[in-house]
């Protein structure tokens, strides 16, 4: 009886409203912030993937090769030497595939590419952090590296030729001078966007030094890295292909780059259409198999990709 006639006096109140419609604020709020907590679970269906991602790129090729060869049939570009067809381009790669040369050219070039790569990026990391955490350093090369970065990689083709020979090593130094800005102003990029707090945390919680930058630093700088590590292998492809068209020797054996400047030498247009495709080709399966899975990967861990 008694407590009929409190929950009676506290129903009567003057604030009851109030307090009821409170309550409801706050348990649909928190029902918000569980929803936003929770993670879609589940295989996507191919029907969706094949609509949302293959069937974009696969019409962009079609309307492309229909723009291309109509450039051709309507005698738009009447010359040959200028515009080969789509089935020139087509001849020529299934020559090159007969000749057992196709995968020679494309390995030649992509195992330069990567190995330079991953030179580059034991050497961009460190100095990332280096640039990143000692005051000093970032005043004295900072701008270097920022200056570096805009500079054309084919600026680097003749003094390394000159210093190195025609040789591999030549190829490699135009890498790393392309590619180690890139990796080490990303990694200063987004160690300049970690969170105060994380930092304060950190050394709150015991990590000082070496473990500080590790366990806290490092894996906060991830989405900068990340994208550093991607803009760092577009310099890195472009500044070989550069290299491999200007230093263009037997010993060297054929890439991409040689396979483009072969084309203009002998006035092959097909060819040269040929080596371009290759060269955009690889590009586009690096990022897809390499570089958007990792970003995929990072930003997920972040709460900031729900979807694959």
């Amino acid at each position: 009886m008694a407590s009929t006639e409190t929950k009676t006096a506290v129903d009567d109140a003057p604030d009851a409203p109030a307090r009821t419609a409170e309550h409801g604020d706050l348990a649909g709020l928190e029902a918000g912030l569980d929803a936003l907590e929770t993670t879609v679970s589940g295989r996507t269906p191919f029907r969706r993937t094949f609509v949302d991602k293959v069937l974009p790129p696969v019409i962009a090729v079609a309307v492309i090769l229909v723009v291309w060869q109509a450039l051709v049939s309507f005698k738009i570009v009447d010359d040959p030497s200028k515009l080969p067809t789509p089935a020139a381009v087509w001849q020529e790669l299934r020559s090159a595939w007969l000749q057992g040369k196709l995968l020679d050219y494309v390995w030649t070039s992509v195992s330069r590419g990567l190995f330079g790569f991953l030179l580059a990026l034991a050497i961009g990391t460190p100095l990332g952090l280096l640039v990143a955490r000692v005051k000093f350093v970032r005043a004295a090369i900072g701008p270097i590296l920022s200056g570096l970065q805009s500079l054309p990689s084919v600026a680097w083709v003749p003094p390394a030729v000159i210093w190195l020979g025609l040789k591999p090593e030549a190829m490699y130094a135009v890498i790393l001078l392309g590619a180690v800005p890139s990796i080490a102003n990303g990694l200063v990029a987004g160690v300049d966007q970690v969170p105060p707090l994380y930092l304060r945390a950190g050394r709150t919680l015991g990590a000082t030094g070496f473990r500080h930058t590790w366990h806290i630093v490092f894996p906060a700088a991830l989405p900068g890295y990340v994208a550093g590590l991607k803009q760092g292998w577009a310099f890195s492809w472009r500044s070989l292909m550069a290299a491999e068209i200007i230093a263009t020797h037997p010993d060297l054996g054929v890439g991409l780059g040689q396979l483009l400047e072969a084309g203009r030498t002998n006035s092959s247009m097909s060819q040269v259409f040929l080596a371009i495709l290759l060269i955009l080709i690889v590009g586009i399966a690096i990022d897809l198999l390499i570089f958007s899975p990792l970003e995929r990967r990072v930003l997920r861990g972040r709460g900031l990709l729900t979807k694959s």
